[in-house]
């Protein structure tokens, strides 16, 4: 399959100090690569390298097998557009004259627009949803609206490849999800390559084919969402140490309290979430179970709580799962049951309450 743009053990930096070096990855048509990494890891430095503001300290970069070192900046320009978060500073230019610049790469030394490039221009602006900014100054604007603005600026190119550089800054959620589903139209529907680099792991997650991660001056692992968001990757490519990074939901949860438990939540289902998360912002300790491995509540109380009684997917409660909690609650004071009603598979948590409450251990239903 073709290849848009690649690199092969590139090295990147400032006046030949390496920053990054072990860059290799590829983009096809219709992907979206995303950069990620710690503040200051080098992801800008890469995008600015791959966009030819900067120079390759070593390796090579190549645009459609072509060594990006032997084209022009012109020919480089009519097939990548950039969008960086450093603002674009202009005296009096409308939405619409900021989104026109994106076609100087093709207007000549003069920078006249035809009727052709005025239609492109005024598409991308309605591929953006920015029509209606057209004659607004570009100055009065939100920080949000100027980087659909410049998202529109940098379509109007029509580029084959498109590099951003940390896109969703300024935005609220909705208008995050807003500009990457639009990425992810435009790179399925027109098979854009999308380089992009973000901080918000869980979009990253979401909205990406490959990965690129750099840690410590490398880079680190290239590959699939699945393959990037396993185990404990994320969490040591961050050095998380204050908290825990939970790949199955792309989200970070904080540290669980420290102390000796003496409360017992009995959830699933997503039932026990708020509650987990509640004792934890109150620095309460706390035991959960019985919880099956595969449910929602699963991998949030092995976050946050202090001890989780579990079972395997699929397979009833067994004996062993239910005498250690029974064995448990009884150095509690509380018990917190989220759910409503009991049968099938977890039945036997009908037992463990009977137990409790014969036992004198106070039950409160939620």
């Amino acid at each position: 399959m073709e290849v848009l743009l690649s690199s092969r053990d590139m090295s990147v930096g400032y006046e030949k100090k390496v920053v990054v070096d072990g860059i290799t990855f590829t983009v096809r048509p219709g992907e979206i690569l995303t950069l990620i990494g710690a503040n200051g890891s080098g992801k800008s430095t890469i995008l600015k390298t791959i966009t030819s503001l900067l120079p390759v300290v070593s390796g090579n970069v190549y645009i459609d097998d072509k060594d990006m070192a032997m084209l022009s900046q012109h020919d480089i320009a009519q097939v990548i557009s950039a969008m960086y978060t450093s603002r674009l500073t202009s005296e009096r230019m409308t939405c619409y004259e900021v989104v026109a610049t994106g076609r100087y790469p093709y207007t000549g030394r003069f920078g006249i627009l035809s009727e052709d490039d005025r239609r492109i221009v005024w598409e991308a602006m309605e591929m953006a949803a920015v029509t209606h900014l057209a004659e607004t100054d570009f100055n009065l604007i939100s920080d949000g609206q100027r980087q659909i603005v410049m998202l529109a600026r940098a379509l109007a190119q029509q580029p084959l490849i498109l590099v951003l550089d940390e896109p969703t800054s300024f935005l609220d959620i909705n208008n995050k999800l807003r500009l990457l589903s639009l990425l992810r139209k435009l790179s399925t529907e027109k098979g854009i390559g999308v380089v992009q680099s973000l901080h918000e792991l869980d979009l990253a997650q979401r909205f990406s084919d490959k990965l690129l991660c750099i840690k410590n001056g490398k880079a680190d692992r290239f590959g699939t969402p699945d393959e990037i968001f396993s185990g404990e990757y994320i969490s040591r490519l961050y050095d998380i140490d204050k908290g825990v990074f939970i790949p199955e939901f792309g989200i970070c949860e904080s540290e669980k309290p420290s102390g000796i438990p003496e409360i017992f939540v009995i959830g699933g289902g997503g039932a026990g979430i708020p509650v987990y998360r509640e004792l934890a912002r109150q620095g309460t300790p706390f035991i959960a179970g019985i919880i099956f491995e595969n449910d929602i509540d699963y991998p949030i109380a092995k976050a946050l709580a202090a001890a989780v009684i579990s079972e395997k997917a699929f397979e009833p409660i067994g004996l062993s799962a239910l005498n250690k909690a029974e064995k448990i609650i009884t150095h509690c004071k509380r018990i917190i049951c989220t759910r409503k009603s009991f049968g099938g598979l977890d039945d036997p948590i009908v037992d463990l309450i009977g137990y409790a409450e014969d036992n004198g251990i106070h039950i409160d239903y939620i």
